[in-house]
C-alpha cells in the first residue's frame, strides 16, 4: 500500500472541493454526491464555508483507491486566504492543480504554480469543466504550457501498476502471489500523441537513454521525473458529472511513489484551530519516527537545527527561545468533519493533536527547523472599532487630516495672518468631525482575547494595541478576509465589530550602521547594553546576534538581551511602521553585581535600539568622533543640522540614498512600502491606455521574458522592449508597481477594458517608498512622544535617578563605544 499526502489547490471557482467531493465518491467513501452551492459538500465542515461556498480553512480527508491510501487536503481557493494554502505546501508530498477548462490558467493559478516551485512539490494538474460550452482540450493544453510549463503532458495510465513500495503488480497482489516484477515500459503506442514520448524523453537524460535503448521510458523513470518536478502530468474531465475522474485516480495509483522517512522523530506543524469544545488543535504531519499518544512533545533540539521562529544568522546561531515541554494528550485522524483517536502515528502521515498551547503554523519539531519567511504577506492593515462607528465621518476626517497636514508642510508665503488662518482652517477640519468611539475597558478586553485567539490561529493577522491611538490593529488580505473575520468575531465570540478603511502596511529600515546605548540605572537598578545596528538584506526580517565575550558580561546576561531583542516588534522612528532588514547585534554591556534585575536589561536593551535609531535619522551613522572641543551631545545637533554627514557615508555623489547608503531628508532612516509584481492582459487597442497608467502609478516594466520568468509565467508569443508581449488580439505588460497605487487597479481595468482585461498580482517585498515625504508628513509621528519607545535614558546622581536626552547619552555612557563601525 503505498501512502501519500495530496494537496489539492486551485483558483476560487476552479472546482477544486467538487473535484475532492469527486474522488471521495469514486473511492467508496461518501455515498452521496455533495455540491459546494447546495451547502452540502463533505468537506465544506464549517457553517461560513457553507454559507458562502468557498474553502476557508484547510480540511483533510481519507481516500483509498486500489493500491493508494491517499490523505488529501481541501486548501482554500480565494487569494484572501492564500496563506493558509501556503501553509499546507510544506506538509505534502503531491500536489493536485486544479485548473478551469473554460476559464484557463488565471492570476492565482500562477501565484500557486509559483509557491508550489518555491516548495518543490510534485504536481499533477486536472483540468476540470471540460463538459461547459466553449472548453477545448488543445487550447487548455496550450495555455498550460505557455503559462505554467512547457513539461505538461498527457501520460497512458498503466493498466496494472506495480506497488512502488514493493514491485509486486497489483493482479499478482490479487491472486495472491508473491512473484517480483520489473516495471513495465510505456511505450509510444501507448500515448495520447505517440510524439510526446520523445517529447517527455527530451526532459531528462535517464528518460532519453531509455527511450533510445528501447523505444519508450520505464514506469519508474516517470515516477522519478514527476518526483523531481521535471514532468508535470495533465489530466482532463468533469469534477461535477465525475467524468474523467476514474481516469485521474488511476493515473495517481500509478505514478505516485512513497517518500522514504527517517527513523528518527519530526514533524511540520501547518495549523491551529479550536473545536466546538474550545480544544486547541496542532495539525501536523509526521516526517519521521512515530508519534505516540501522551508523549511528551517539545521544541528542544539539536544546536544545528534552527527554532523558535527566529531566523537563523549568518554566523550560525540563533536568539534563544524559551523551551517549552508538553503532553500530546489526543492524537486525531480527521476525515471531513469526523475524526478518530489513534495511539500512534507512523511517519508520513498527518494528524491533530491536542494538549500543545505553545506551538505555531510553520513550527517544526525533533529534526525539522521552522519554516522560513512566507511568500504570501498581508499588506493592508485596519482598525478594529465599536459597531456604531460612523465610517463615513471617519473617512471624512482623515481626508481632512491629510489635508491640513498638506498646508501646513507647505513654504510659508504671504502674511503671518495667513498662516493663522491656515492653522484655524486645520483646527476648523479636525473639529468639523468628531473622534471615533472607542470600546469600553470590559469589551476592549474581550475583543483583544477574541482576536488573539484568531491571531493564534493565523499568524500573519499579527494584532497590535497601539498606545498611543488607543486602538486596536490587524493586518489582513483583502475585504473578504475581513467579513470572515468580522462574522467570526459574531458566532464564535458574541462580539460585533467593523473595520475601518484599510491603510498600507508600511515598514522602516536603515541604510547605515550606528551603535546604540540604553542605560537604564534608577535607584538600586542598573544595566547598560550597546547594540549595533547594520543594514540587512532586502527580505531577510530582524535578525540578531551577539559579539561580546562571556568575560565582559556574563552568559545570562547577554541571553536576557537577546530574548528582549527578539521578542518584541522594535518601531522606527519615522512614522513608527515596525522595523525590518535590519540586524541588531549586542557589542557591549555592564551589569552590577548588586543591583542589576532581568527587568533592568529589558528596558536598556528597548532605549538602545531607539537611541541608535533616533541618531541614524539625525544622520549620524557609525559613532564618529566629534571635533576637538566638541562634546557628542553637540556633534548631534550639528548632523541633526545639516552640518555633519559622517560614518563614512557622504552627503554628496549621485544615487538614490535608500541604496547607496547617503543621508537623505531622514538621515539615515527609510520608509518600506509593499510593491506588486503584476502581469495585465488587455485588447490590443488599449495598450497604451495602460502602460500611461502603470507610469503614473509609479510603476516600472522589465523586459517581458525575464519578467515572466520571475513571475512564473512561461514563454511568451512575442516580447517588446518596453516590457509587453503581444498575441493577435492581446497584449500582456508585465512588471512591478507601489501597492498604495494598485491596490483598486483591478476595478479601473474591468471598466475601460469593459471586462476583457484581466489583471493578476503577487506580493513582490518591500521597497522604498515612492511617496515618503508624504507618508510621514500623514503619520502625524512624533518618536520622542512615543513614551512606550522612548529613546532617552535613566542615570543616577546623588541617589536619584534622572531622565537623559538621547543625544546626550553618549556622554554619560558607561561603556565604551566599541570602535567605528
Amino acid at each position: 500500500m503505498t501512502h501519500i499526502v495530496a494537496g489539492i489547490l486551485a483558483h476560487v471557482d476552479a472546482g477544486k472541493t467538487t473535484l475532492s467531493e469527486a474522488l471521495l465518491y469514486r473511492s467508496g467513501g461518501i455515498r452521496k454526491l455533495g455540491r459546494v452551492d447546495h451547502g452540502d459538500a463533505f468537506l465544506d465542515t464549517e457553517s461560513l464555508e457553507k454559507q458562502r461556498g468557498i474553502t476557508i480553512h484547510a480540511h483533510q480527508a481519507s481516500v483509498r483507491c486500489g493500491n493508494l491510501d491517499l490523505t488529501l487536503l481541501d486548501t482554500p481557493g480565494h487569494v484572501d486566504f492564500a496563506a493558509e494554502t501556503e501553509r499546507v505546501l510544506r506538509v505534502l508530498d503531491y500536489a493536485i492543480l486544479v485548473v478551469s477548462g473554460t476559464d484557463g490558467v488565471q492570476g492565482h493559478t500562477e501565484t500557486l504554480w509559483r509557491l508550489l516551485a518555491r516548495y518543490q512539490v510534485p504536481t499533477f494538474i486536472f483540468v476540470n469543466k471540460m463538459d461547459a460550452a466553449g472548453a477545448d482540450r488543445a487550447a487548455a493544453l496550450a495555455d498550460l504550457r505557455r503559462r505554467l510549463s512547457d513539461a505538461i503532458y498527457e501520460l497512458p495510465a498503466p493498466a496494472s501498476a506495480p506497488d512502488p513500495g514493493t514491485g509486486i503488480d497489483a493482479d499478482a497482489r490479487r491472486t495472491g502471489s508473491d512473484t517480483t516484477c520489473s516495471m513495465p515500459l510505456i511505450e509510444a503506442a501507448q500515448w495520447r500523441h505517440a510524439e510526446d514520448v520523445e517529447n517527455v524523453a527530451t526532459l531528462d537524460e535517464s528518460a532519453m537513454d531509455e527511450y533510445l535503448e528501447t523505444g519508450g521510458i520505464t514506469l519508474t523513470r516517470l515516477r522519478t521525473m514527476i518526483a523531481e518536478r521535471k514532468l508535470f502530468p495533465v489530466f482532463f474531465g468533469s469534477a461535477l458529472k465525475v467524468d474523467g475522474v476514474d481516469e485521474f485516480m488511476a493515473g495517481l495509483e500509478a505514478y505516485v511513489r512513497e517518500p522514504q522517512w527517517s527513523a528518527e522523530f519530526g514533524a511540520r506543524i501547518y495549523k491551529i484551530s479550536h473545536d466546538a469544545q474550545h480544544n486547541r488543535l496542532t495539525w501536523l504531519k509526521v516526517t519521521g519516527g512515530t508519534l505516540k499518544a501522551k508523549a511528551l512533545l517539545t521544541n528542544a533540539r539539536d544546536s544545528s537545527v534552527p527554532s523558535g521562529g527566529v531566523p537563523s544568522q549568518p554566523d550560525g546561531g540563533t536568539a534563544p527561545q524559551s523551551v517549552w515541554q508538553e503532553k500530546a494528550d489526543q492524537v486525531r485522524v480527521y476525515n471531513g468533519a469526523k475524526f478518530d483517536i489513534a495511539t500512534d502515528i507512523p511517519a508520513g502521515s498527518v494528524c491533530a493533536v491536542t494538549g500543545l498551547t505553545h506551538t505555531f503554523p510553520g513550527e517544526g519539531l525533533g529534526m525539522e527547523p521552522d519554516a522560513e519567511s512566507p511568500s504570501i504577506q498581508p499588506v493592508l492593515t485596519y482598525t478594529v472599532l465599536p459597531p456604531d462607528t460612523d465610517l463615513d465621518a471617519l473617512a471624512e476626517r482623515a481626508a481632512a487630516a491629510r489635508t491640513a497636514a498638506a498646508i501646513a508642510s507647505e513654504p510659508e508665503q504671504g502674511t503671518e495672518s495667513d498662516g493663522e488662518q491656515s492653522k484655524n482652517a486645520e483646527s476648523d477640519a479636525e473639529a468639523a468631525v468628531p473622534l471615533a468611539p472607542a470600546f469600553d475597558d470590559l469589551t476592549l478586553h474581550k475583543v483583544i482575547t477574541a482576536l488573539r485567539e484568531l491571531e493564534d490561529e493565523d499568524p500573519l493577522l499579527h494584532v497590535v494595541w497601539q498606545e498611543r491611538l488607543r486602538e486596536v490593529h490587524v493586518q489582513l488580505m483583502g475585504a473578504v478576509q475581513l467579513e470572515i473575520i468580522q462574522q467570526e468575531l459574531h458566532d464564535r465570540f458574541g462580539l460585533d465589530v467593523v473595520f475601518g478603511p484599510g491603510g498600507i502596511l508600511y515598514r522602516e529600515t536603515i541604510t547605515a550602521p550606528i551603535e546604540g546605548v540604553g542605560h537604564f540605572e534608577p535607584l538600586r537598578h542598573y544595566a547598560e547594553a550597546h547594540i549595533r545596528l547594520e543594514p540587512g538584506a532586502p527580505g531577510s526580517g530582524v535578525q540578531i546576534a551577539t559579539a561580546v565575550s562571556e568575560n565582559v558580561l556574563d552568559r545570562n546576561w547577554q541571553r536576557l538581551i537577546m530574548t528582549h531583542l527578539g521578542e518584541r516588534e522594535h518601531l522606527g522612528v519615522l512614522i513608527g511602521a515596525p522595523l525590518t532588514d535590519v540586524k541588531l547585534t549586542l557589542v557591549a554591556g555592564r551589569a552590577h553585581l548588586k543591583h542589576t534585575e532581568g527587568g533592568d536589561f529589558r528596558q536598556a536593551t528597548y532605549r538602545a535600539v531607539r537611541q541608535g535609531l533616533m541618531e541614524l535619522r539625525a544622520g549620524v551613522s557609525g559613532r564618529p568622533s566629534a571635533a576637538e572641543g566638541q562634546t557628542d551631545a553637540e556633534f548631534v545637533k550639528e548632523a541633526m543640522s545639516g552640518g555633519v554627514r559622517s560614518g563614512g557615508y557622504g552627503s554628496d555623489g549621485d544615487g538614490d540614498a535608500a541604496t547607496t547608503g547617503h543621508a537623505g531628508r531622514y538621515g539615515y532612516c527609510r520608509v518600506l512600502e509593499p510593491w506588486y509584481r503584476f502581469r495585465l492582459e488587455v485588447p490590443q487597442d488599449m495598450v497604451g491606455r495602460a502602460m500611461s497608467d502603470i507610469q503614473r502609478m509609479a510603476g516600472t516594466f522589465e523586459m517581458g521574458d525575464d519578467a515572466g520568468a520571475g513571475f512564473g509565467f512561461g514563454s511568451a508569443a512575442s516580447a517588446g522592449s518596453d516590457g509587453s508581449t503581444m498575441d493577435a488580439d492581446y497584449a500582456v505588460l508585465t512588471g512591478e508597481c507601489p501597492v498604495s497605487e494598485m491596490r483598486d487597479y483591478a476595478m479601473d481595468v474591468n471598466a475601460y477594458t469593459h471586462g476583457r482585461g484581466r489583471l493578476s498580482c503577487t506580493f513582490a517585498g518591500y521597497r522604498p517608498c515612492h511617496d515618503e515625504e508624504r507618508v510621514v508628513r500623514e503619520a502625524h509621528y512624533d518618536p520622542e512622544a512615543d513614551l512606550e519607545n522612548t529613546p532617552d535614558s535613566v542615570f543616577c546622581a546623588h541617589g536619584a535617578g534622572y531622565p537623559v536626552k538621547w543625544y546626550k547619552v553618549p556622554e554619560f555612557a558607561h561603556v565604551e563605544y566599541v570602535g567605528r563601525i
